[in-house]
């Protein structure tokens, strides 16, 4: 197949990407052939948006030779591995692998990685968003994720898409765990390509790995997505100071992860008199409020099934879900 894989992370990094590269080695020593477009730097819990008004420019990422390991796999102060380099024009150079950086959204590289870029290696069959930073479970993960954004963006572009995340439970990020869910990834990418239903009642799969020992001896669920909800409060926490500029990486956001405590209070925004108080925010998601609603759903839902350590694979239409289907047809009395 002629994969195009994108992601919300960037480009490969320890500290925001750290498992594309290892994904696309590993498409490749499968067979494919894998195009990549991604943002040049971090966009995630951006959905399926697009900047509008932007003039979009393109880098030109290569990446490590196959002599040093995937890139982002090592932190920087760990090794000193190079993780690629960044260039503003392409090689001129036949056969150098090089991957396409756009200043613009995951849906936007979906756009530009399609019809811009790659002509020359024939039609893209499938679109392969992510691996994700985290896990895109649940309804409130998944509503703002640029991971699924990507792959919402190549279904209404009638490309079949895949939306990849991976779960951890841990802030060592195993060399190994990560290249055996890079394996477990291609072959659950393979086998739904070969069933992928011809009546199109599917358009994109969300799939879950989760980074434990052992996944790949482990099982791998149908699942639906668990409709879950903030709980009351803000996913913002107020600040004091300017911080004009200031860009917050996945990697702190999801260190909140593993650290509720570090949550934020939230403030009002009036004084005596109606007067505003000046306040800055940062983007704080209350994680806990997502595995409340896990354990309190029970078993069967994408969010249980990464819970316990399995691969859930959840089949999405490209739409807003209708309710209230009795009322169609009918007219509001006012």
């Amino acid at each position: 197949m002629h994969i195009l894989v994108t992601n919300d992370d960037g480009p490969p990094s320890p500290h925001s990407s750290p498992y594309v590269h290892s994904l696309v080695r590993t498409l490749q020593d499968y067979g494919h052939t894998v195009s990549v477009c991604l943002p040049h730097t971090q966009r995630s819990w951006i959905g399926k948006a697009h900047m509008i008004g932007q003039t979009v420019k393109p880098l030109y990422y290569r990446p490590p030779p196959l002599s040093e390991p995937a890139a982002g796999l090592v932190h920087e102060d760990e090794r000193n591995d190079s993780h690629g380099t960044t260039h503003t024009r392409p090689s001129s150079v036949p056969g150098t692998e090089e991957w396409i950086l756009v200043d613009g959204t995951p849906a936007s590289c979906v756009q530009i990685g399609l019809y811009h870029f790659f002509q020359d290696r024939g039609p893209v069959d499938l679109v392969v968003s992510g691996p994700n930073y985290g896990r895109n479970s649940t309804a409130v993960f998944a509503l703002s994720s640029g991971t699924l954004g990507g792959a919402l963006e190549a279904a209404v572009c009638k490309r079949r898409a895949v939306a990849l995340s991976y779960a951890f439970f841990t802030r060592n990020h195993d060399t190994e765990i990560i290249l055996k869910a890079s394996r477990q990834s291609v072959r659950v990418i393979e086998a739904l390509w070969k069933q992928w239903p011809e009546d199109g009642s599917v358009d994109l799969y969300s799939v879950n790995v989760p980074l434990v020992e052992g996944l790949e001896g482990g099982r791998v669920l149908w699942t639906g997505m668990l409709q879950n909800y903030w709980g009351e409060g803000s996913c913002f926490t107020e600040v004091d100071g300017s911080v004009d500029g200031e860009v917050e990486d996945e990697e702190r956001i999801r260190e909140a992860e593993k650290s509720p405590e570090k949550e934020g209070e939230e403030g009002g925004m009036l004084v005596k008199g109606g007067v505003h108080t000046h306040k800055h925010f940062k983007w704080s998601p209350r994680f806990t409020d997502v595995y409340k609603s896990v354990d309190e759903a029970g078993p069967g839902n994408d969010g249980w099934a990464v819970k316990e350590g399995h691969t859930s694979i959840t089949p999405l239409k490209a739409n807003f879900f209708q309710a209230a289907t009795h009322l169609h047809g009918g007219e509001l009395q006012l």
